[in-house]
């Protein structure tokens, strides 16, 4: 017997970049009837899917589905388990949400999260069957595509997992879909329900191969333990299907909400333009340090904490408290005044430059230059008139990101210089400053490792960045006095670390000091 966690979140509607998502309160729990096939099995409620911008960046996907021809990738067709050339309904499907997801469309999806979802084992063959407990809402009336999402690809265990679902709320009933190792979203097409009530749908699931069962079961559950469920359900639907429009909010009705597409297209580009390099040590928490009063930043906050903040060089992490509470984060706004406003207005103009550069440089890809340019967009002045606290908010937070992505940059090359004279016989080991990343609780927005550096290498004669006590010592040593600790390569100067919270009482900034190494010396 097999169970799956029900999804579900607060009663509210997020709209992000022309995308709804309505969300419903939860229900009681409660057991699906056993059928004369199938064992029975509970329902157990769940927070809704927590992972940061996870439906956002659904939506991100399908935008940059399409490629230059107008059609969708090879690597989108992977992403959604659509078997390669098939010519099926759930194609053609794709490519409209696809379309309809790109900012340049008037149209938009919406999204309902089913209120409940139970996996059951067939037990006369083996079968699987996934029964979803459906809202009310005059959505349901129209044609739905059901997307089974996972916040990371699909490990399919001995090889590509070919998988037939079938239900009469399927349209076509019986659908056919291609799971690979690069597969992070199951799309199935859905039929309209003759009448708008609360109803359940049931859609067995089975694999061509019997000997795969285990793991498709894997799959729908999230692992072999069925203790961590990975699948969020979504049910989306297309605003040009007549939807109900006292039901629908655009893009622009909630400033929250164009903060929030704001914030996760930001995310989106730090994962895309930072330099990957592995952790070093397990996840660590940066509440657990010492760290300075956190400063609030909003309309109260005065020019020479922004100003400051604004000229510092120091690495800039993004992080969500509360992302339960995301969907309810205030609204960021600052109020500069002129001067500090055209030196912000400048500086970004400046840093969107050297990025640009970086991006051809280092070859990171074009989809960080759409993506800088979204957020160019999403955070620029008004020409003539002075720029909303929004704008200012926004602008602040991007040119923070991008010095910290060109400090990244820059740190990477002054290292390889680093260890490029250290490998030189004549140079020896020296002491010297090396990379050290650590990484960072998965609630960060970005980025999710932090560089503290480290200090490596010999204290010998001449000592590197002495001061006079290790001087001393060293000579000491030298004059045959063993039993002393010899001089050590430590780090002798730091930066500080800047973290940026975000949660539903506002935006605040806490300096974690003394957190990155700078300099090196033998001590």
């Amino acid at each position: 017997m097999l169970f799956l966690n029900v999804f579900y979140c607060g009663a509210l509607m997020l709209c992000c970049t022309r995308l709804c998502v309505a969300h419903h309160p939860p229900l009681t729990e409660h057991t699906f009837p056993p059928t004369e096939t199938s064992s029975a099995s509970t329902v157990f409620h769940h927070v809704f899917h927590n992972a940061p911008c996870f439906v956002d960046d659904i939506f991100a996907v399908l935008c940059e589905g399409v490629g230059s021809d107008g059609e969708l990738t090879n690597r989108t067709l992977t992403q959604f388990g659509i078997c390669t050339g098939s010519d099926s309904l759930s194609d053609s499907v794709l490519l409209q949400l696809a379309k309809e997801t790109s900012r340049n469309q008037i149209n938009r999806l919406e999204v309902l999260h089913p209120t409940g979802v139970l996996l059951a084992e067939e037990d006369k063959r083996g079968m699987l069957t996934l029964t979803f407990d459906l809202p009310q809402s005059p959505l349901i009336k129209l044609n739905p595509v059901l997307l089974l999402a996972y916040e990371s690809p699909l490990t399919v265990t001995g090889g590509n997992l070919d998988v037939t679902f079938n239900s009469q709320w399927l349209h076509p009933n019986t659908q056919s879909v291609c799971i690979s190792g690069e597969t992070q979203y199951i799309m199935l097409t859905g039929k309209a329900s003759e009448a708008n009530i609360h109803q359940n749908w049931r859609i067995s699931v089975e694999t061509k191969n019997p000997d795969m069962n285990q793991s498709l079961k894997d799959i729908l559950i999230g692992g072999k333990s069925g203790s961590n469920i990975s699948m969020t359900p979504l049910l989306l639907f297309s605003g040009e299907r007549g939807t109900d429009t006292s039901y629908t909010h655009t893009s622009g009705s909630s400033p929250a909400s164009s903060q929030t597409s704001f914030l996760c297209e930001l995310k989106r580009f730090l994962g895309d333009v930072l330099p990957q390099e592995l952790p070093e040590s397990p996840p660590l928490q940066l509440n657990s340090l010492q760290s300075l009063p956190p400063l609030t930043l909003g309309l109260s906050s005065s020019d020479t904490l922004l100003a400051g903040l604004i000229n510092s060089s120091s690495q800039t992490i993004f992080s969500f408290n509360s992302w339960g509470s995301m969907f309810q984060v205030h609204r960021g706004e600052l109020a500069l005044s002129p001067a500090l406003l055209e030196e912000l207005r400048q500086r970004l103009e400046q840093s969107v430059i050297k990025m640009m550069e970086l991006i051809r440089e280092e070859e990171v890809g074009h989809r960080a230059m759409a993506r800088l340019g979204r957020l160019k967009e999403l955070s620029a002045f008004p020409k003539e008139e002075p720029a909303a606290g929004e704008s200012q908010y926004r602008a602040f937070l991007l040119l923070k990101a991008l010095q910290t992505v060109a400090r990244a940059y820059e740190l990477q090359r002054g290292l390889r210089a680093t260890r490029a004279g250290s490998n030189n016989p004549e140079g020896g080991n020296i002491c010297g400053l090396r990379s050290l990343t650590v990484s960072l609780i998965k609630i960060l927005t970005g980025p999710n490792t932090a560089n503290i550096n480290n200090c490596h290498g010999f204290c010998a004669f001449p000592l590197s960045n002495p001061n006079n006590h290790a001087i001393l010592l060293n000579s000491h040593i030298g004059s045959g006095n063993v039993d002393e600790r010899a001089p050590c390569c430590v780090p002798v100067a730091y930066e500080d670390l800047e973290v940026v919270n975000f949660d539903n009482h506002g935006t605040s900034i806490t300096i974690q000091p003394n957190m990155v190494a700078k300099e090196c010396g033998c001590r």
